[in-house]
């Protein structure tokens, strides 16, 4: 930001947002700088925080009238760079949105606005008898905001899918100002187009979202996990097969972990194996119900039938809330052990089940033949597709290609919950289209005319807007 700009931009601001609404120069905290990816960015010489969607009209209106480009910041868990600041932005953090209706009974919903953070959401589902559908290991910091604008998807997108489908009402800012209020949230409603989905999964670059109708399920009654053995990636697969056969709904969460990223974790963590290191896979899944004591016999029926027709060597079955928590304790643990190893480049890639092997076959020789000594870490939530492939290596940009392009030939998607950001977005045009990416540009030009909004997040500003020139 030139002194000029910056003058006029803070003047202007300044005469209409209250004074905690500025964060300037040393006072600008060191965190706003970089995501969960530990990246660091620019530190911008202006933060600001507004109190509410009308604040945030002001200054987009503003920042598109001087072409004052913006960076969007929520909780800043983030891990595709999207939040992380480029050299001139100006941060607009929503942490002062903390809004937060009573949970509406009848409906099953709850309004919150952007700066909320998930934990928050899942206490108050809790406290009136519900649930929230999407959990993930940075409940604490991610923020509601945040998730939405990235279609955050973590472990339970199996049973209730992605944040998309926990949006029944949605309110937002475009570029220029304009207010968006689409929180009617009624479960039928066909009048127009659906503005809520376009901002949804837009990774801010469309509009900000500042408020939201989210959807609540009952609180289960029954919970129970199991922790299994398995013997490979194909097994696995199978038994995802028929335990959705078996148990159908029940079904909740159904995740892989490597084996040598298991026995990695358990060492780590200091704890004693539930399962013997030193099988093909392990499978953590675990159900929801609502009649405790007939979802137990059938998850038991099934789980022992499955070991007896040979899908899985062994099981361990829940027995309280503290060995549920326990096994589950294992999987969250996971990111901690394998971010402890060496460098390290994180992929989050989606695949179909039928070319999972395939893919890691690809990625497995093609990794060693850029680096012999590199490791893989691989674990995920295979009742989706979507497999975390951690690499440590000191050969990133290589290795970067040779996984994402592994992907693409495998017919999958180079992000399946964490975004494209700045980090992916030379590497979207592998699971989109020529026509997809013209279109998304169109989108881009159409809502955010001066390109002020999130540049360079997504699609590049090149892209969108051709040789013209948008920002100074």
């Amino acid at each position: 930001m030139t002194p000029e700009k910056s003058s006029d931009f803070v003047a202007y601001l300044r005469a209409h947002l209250d004074a905690n609404a500025f964060v300037e120069g040393a006072n600008v905290n060191p965190a706003s700088v970089s995501d969960g990816t530990r990246v660091s960015g620019f530190l911008p010489s202006l933060l600001l925080r507004p109190r509410n969607a009308a604040d945030l009209s002001l200054i987009l209106q503003t920042a598109t009238k001087l072409r004052q480009s913006v960076v969007i910041q929520g909780g800043l868990t983030g891990l595709a760079g999207g939040a992380r600041p480029r050299h001139g932005e100006v941060a607009v953090s929503l942490e002062r949105m903390r809004g937060m209706s009573a949970v509406n009974v009848a409906e099953g919903t709850i309004e919150v606005e952007a700066g909320v953070p998930l934990q928050a959401v899942q206490e108050a589902a809790q406290a009136a008898g519900f649930m929230f559908g999407v959990d993930l290991g940075a409940r604490g910091s991610a923020s509601i905001g945040g998730m939405i604008a990235t279609n955050a998807g973590g472990i339970r997108v199996l049973r209730y899918g992605m944040m998309r489908d926990q949006v029944a009402g949605l309110e937002g800012v475009l570029a220029d100002g304009t207010v968006i209020d689409s929180m009617l949230g009624l479960p039928k409603d066909n009048a127009g187009y659906d503005l809520r989905q376009l901002l949804v999964g837009s990774e801010g670059t469309l509009g900000v979202v500042t408020r939201a109708k989210l959807r609540l399920r009952p609180a289960p009654k029954s919970e129970r996990a199991a922790l299994l053995s398995l013997g490979s990636v194909d097994d696995a697969i199978k038994l995802l097969v028929f335990l959705r056969e078996r148990i159908g709904d029940l079904l909740a969460a159904f995740e892989i972990i490597f084996p040598d990223v298991y026995a990695g974790t358990i060492a780590h963590m200091g704890i004693v194996p539930p399962l013997p290191p030193g099988a093909g896979l392990y499978v953590l899944t675990d159900i929801q119900g609502q009649t405790p004591d007939a979802d137990l016999e059938r998850f038991q029926a099934a789980l022992g039938d499955a070991v007896e027709i040979g899908l899985c060597s062994d099981a361990i079955l829940s027995s309280s809330g503290r060995e549920f928590e326990t096994l589950w304790a294992i999987r969250d643990g996971v990111s901690d052990c394998v971010y402890a190893q060496g460098q390290s480049y994180g992929f989050d890639i989606g695949v179909p089940l039928n070319a999972i092997n395939r893919f890691l076959k690809l990625a497995a020789d093609r990794v060693s033949a850029i680096d012999p000594t590199a490791r893989a870490f691989i674990f995920g939530h295979l009742g989706d597709g979507n497999l975390h492939y951690i690499v440590e290596t000191e050969e990133g940009a290589d290795i970067a290609k040779a996984v994402l392009t592994a992907v693409a030939e495998a017919g999958g998607t180079i992000t399946a919950e964490h975004g494209i950001g700045t980090d992916k977005r030379d590497w979207l045009h592998l699971c989109r289209s020529e026509a997809e990416l013209a279109v998304m540009g169109r989108l881009k030009r159409a809502l955010d005319p001066a390109g002020i909004l999130n540049p360079e997040r997504v699609i590049s500003t090149s892209a969108a807007y051709g040789n013209k020139t948008l920002l100074p």
